[in-house]
């Protein structure tokens, strides 16, 4: 699991040793300009005098280790800011670390107050680069920020000859707009500020006053993408009937760079509107409802809990003691830890109000399902799929799959496949020893994946449920060919159980460039597992689980239910 926090200031020890490492990955990976890591504490201490406030987001893994860093500058008396550096892995490859930190440095600056991220990409035409062996990283990185919708200005001189003969490739001026389009006054401003705050240009300057003069268009005209294609509307039949996690949104984690954040719902649904759907609205449940597959002492103790702290007060378990009934600690505040797995899932009032509307969430679309409808979305948020029947973690609270599942075991024999890129700890404790819910699980190795103590293959359920539980575990790295065919044996096992209903702990991690996963599936193979689950011709609810890059909930929602429903009209 990775965490990404902004180092706001120098107070702590913890921030001081984030920032000094830092330092160390700017200059091995900048070391042309390895002397700007010598003032990041002078300008984080706000002792430079700069007419911009510096913005430093680290993302680190569980063992303080920094995994990639964004530095920005944001100027508030202007509403933009500007990104100045990311470096989203220290090893190479695709980590999604560089994505996850963009999307932190969106939010950040958006809560800031800006309207749009401006920032310098070298150039992807190849008349305007002098070293064509650039040319792939330069295309590579402009591919990136397209993900974000942030493209290249286009009809200014900005991208023209470098000024007093200097010798360098012309950066173009890129930009995400974050609200409305940019108007041509609005822009100018932002040049003549990047070029005299970064660049130390005069606004007198002729070079800044043809620059500047050089926007012309209102609003500015952006480029057309050129590397992603967006998706056409969904030719395929049916409609996908969608419940949604009301008041979600209540739940947001903020001071610890929470990657399981509200926008991962938005996205989803920008994502879906190329789809025929139709939303419902959950139906509300209550507490007993819950305890159909969590302990009563469980639930009991979340809700009184949360009901005990403020509105804005959290509660991170850091005591965890041997779970013995007889030897609960008395202080409500100290039994967190008793209940719960990991110290990154915190309690709070929102965290249990948005849990049981995940909970509403699913059992409404347990019941759309066993009201006929053969495809059912429930977009649960904050996911469940690692809460156990006695305790939580993993960012999840009540087990919102177990609950659906559960309730659907009234009227038929469930199978329950988990396709997070975690192992689905908890449903797997639910059920195991149940032989009237067939729970399967493809997930990352529990060696190097969390929750590293279950998903082992050897895991297989017990008493009556002894050979109702299928996990397979999958090595990191795992790419289409794998994951497919892991997926068919999988699904094989589930026809030889022969139910009457289809239960998906949906989870888009398993996708490439998600900060939490290690797989490389692209949205492409998504549709492929999509239609690979419509194959089953099962009455089917899909619960939202993980998934924390948002281009790829975008992308991989609708490509995986277009698949699903082009298999299935197929039949």
């Amino acid at each position: 699991m990775f965490f990404i926090r902004r180092i706001s200031d120098l107070s702590t020890v913890r921030d001081r040793e984030s920032l000094a490492r830092v330092q160390v990955l700017f200059r091995e990976t900048f070391p042309d300009v390895a002397d700007y890591a010598d003032s990041l504490p002078a300008q984080l201490a706000r002792i430079a005098k700069r007419k911009y406030r510096i913005v430093l987001l680290v993302l680190e893994d569980a063992r303080a280790r920094l995994k990639g860093f964004a530095l920005a500058h944001h100027h508030a008396d202007l509403g933009f800011s500007y990104l100045d550096y990311l470096v989203g892995s220290t090893r190479g490859g695709r980590t999604g670390a560089g994505g996850a930190l963009y999307e932190a440095l969106r939010d950040t600056v958006i809560g800031l107050g800006a309207t749009a991220i401006f920032m310098d990409v070298p150039p992807d035409d190849p008349d305007k680069v002098s070293d064509h062996a650039r040319l792939k990283a330069n295309r590579a990185r402009l591919k990136f920020y397209e993900r974000y919708e942030a493209r290249p200005i286009i009809n200014t001189d900005y991208d023209g000859p470098p000024p007093l003969g200097q010798d360098y490739d012309p950066p173009y001026l890129v930009v995400e707009r974050l609200k409305g389009e940019l108007s041509r006054g609005f822009c100018r401003k932002v040049v003549a500020a990047i070029l005299g705050r970064k660049y130390g240009w005069k606004r007198t300057d002729p070079y800044t006053k043809a620059i500047v003069a050089s926007f012309q268009d209102d609003p500015v005209h952006i480029r057309e993408p050129l590397y992603i294609r967006r998706p056409a509307k969904s030719e395929a039949a049916g409609v996908l009937h969608m419940v949604l996690a009301e008041h979600h949104e209540v739940h947001h984690v903020r001071e610890r760079g929470y990657v399981e954040r509200p926008a991962r719902v938005t996205a989803i649904q920008e994502g879906l509107k190329t789809m025929a759907t139709k939303v419902h609205a959950a139906k509300r449940r209550s507490l007993k409802a819950i305890m159909a597959v969590h302990d009563r002492d469980f639930v009991t103790y979340l809700d009184t809990m949360c009901g005990k702290l403020g509105p804005d007060e959290t509660l991170y378990p850091y005591v965890f003691p041997y779970r013995r009934p007889d030897r609960k600690p008395k202080e409500h505040w100290l039994r967190a830890g008793y209940y719960c797995i990991d110290t990154f899932t915190p309690l709070s009032r929102t965290a249990l109000a948005a849990a049981r509307g995940a909970v509403d969430c699913a059992l409404t679309g347990a019941d759309l399902v066993l009201s006929g409808e053969r495809l059912v979305y429930s977009l649960c948020r904050p996911p469940g799929h690692h809460a156990e029947s006695k305790v939580f973690g993993g960012f999840c609270y009540f087990n919102n799959a177990a609950l659906a599942a559960n309730a659907l075991s009234k009227r038929g024999k469930v199978a329950f496949l988990d396709i997070d890129y975690h192992h689905g700890n908890g449903s797997q404790d639910i059920f195991y020893g149940r032989d009237d819910v067939y729970f399967v699980s493809l997930h990352g190795h529990p060696r190097f994946s969390y929750p590293y103590f279950s998903g082992f293959a050897d895991e297989k359920g017990e008493g009556p449920g002894l050979g109702f539980n299928l996990n397979i575990p999958l090595p990191e790295q795992t790419d289409e060919i794998k994951y497919l065919k892991a997926l068919d044996r999988g699904l094989r096992a589930i026809r030889a159980f022969a139910p009457d209903f289809f239960v998906v702990s949906l989870g888009f991690d398993i996708m490439r460039g998600d900060p939490t996963g290690g797989f490389s599936l692209t949205p492409e193979t998504m549709r492929s597992v999509g239609a690979k689950l419509g194959g089953m011709r099962l009455p089917t609810l899909f619960v939202q689980e993980g998934g924390y890059a948002l281009r790829n909930l975008r992308r991989g929602a609708p490509a995986l239910f277009s698949g699903f429903m082009g298999e299935a009209a197929e039949g």
